[in-house]
């Protein structure tokens, strides 16, 4: 079964720093990716929508408080910086442009980890107003990245995983084909129609394993899609 897990972008200059954050990051379940510069970093952000940002602030093309600004501009994804920069000023600064969190180099493994989980815990909480999204007999468990059927757990890409997230966080609502092109894929990606029908219908298969959740999602004719409010199933209710 194709396991998901939270992408991590490392954003650091020095190899050393990064190899270590990888082997440590990996070993506790992450995916990393890497950036050695600014304008790269903020480029993938957007590409690969990270679920959080480690962040140093010496990089060699610019200052990382200017990268925290340019995220600012267009994502809420998590940023924690992790600097040498041990000043109060630098801390504070850093935090006002809309730092999550600031950990001094060099670090705690440990203490590094649990800031890295408590933040994304905030960020899911942000997003859907709870760690966890439950729709009829589908429920999502956006800290570990699960999606359940009843109890069964279902097997989906990464890609898939974040379209029916997206579904989830704004179920009820009439979505449009561009808002969830540019929410999951990116604006470069806005007019892509035919591609988004080919995922929907990838997970519509999926959850329509269950009789109860066909219908789910669906489609607004030249509009876009949306995913219907189920009531919770009651438990053993025909036994």
């Amino acid at each position: 079964m194709l396991e998901l897990k939270n992408t991590l972008l490392v954003v650091d200059d020095e190899p050393q720093i990064r190899k270590m954050l990888n082997i440590f990051l990996d070993a506790s379940d992450f995916k990393i990716e890497e950036s050695d510069s600014g304008k790269q970093a903020i480029r993938l952000a957007a590409s690969i929508k990270p679920d959080l940002i480690l962040l140093d602030l010496g990089l060699p093309d610019m200052d990382g408080k200017e990268v925290i600004t340019a995220l600012r501009e267009w994502s809420q994804t998590p940023i924690i910086v992790l600097s040498a920069r041990s000043g109060d000023e630098e801390v504070t600064h850093a935090l006002n442009l809309g730092a999550d969190d600031y950990v001094v180099k060099p670090f705690n493994p440990d203490v590094l980890l649990a800031r890295i989980q408590a933040n994304l815990r905030k960020s899911a909480i942000r997003e859907a107003g709870e760690p966890a999204l439950t729709n009829g007999s589908l429920r999502m468990d956006l800290i570990r990245h699960e999606v359940f059927i009843k109890e069964d757990r279902l097997s989906l890409t990464p890609k898939e995983y974040e379209l029916l997230r997206y579904f989830m966080v704004n179920r009820g609502k009439m979505l449009t084909h561009k808002q969830i092109l540019k929410e999951v894929w990116g604006p470069a990606h806005s007019e892509d129609t035919q591609y988004l029908r080919v995922y929907v219908g990838q997970v519509r298969e999926k959850i329509e394993k269950d009789p109860a959740l066909r219908g789910l999602i669906v489609t607004e004719p030249g509009i876009g899609y949306r995913m219907e409010v189920l009531r919770q199933p009651v438990a053993n209710a025909a036994a």
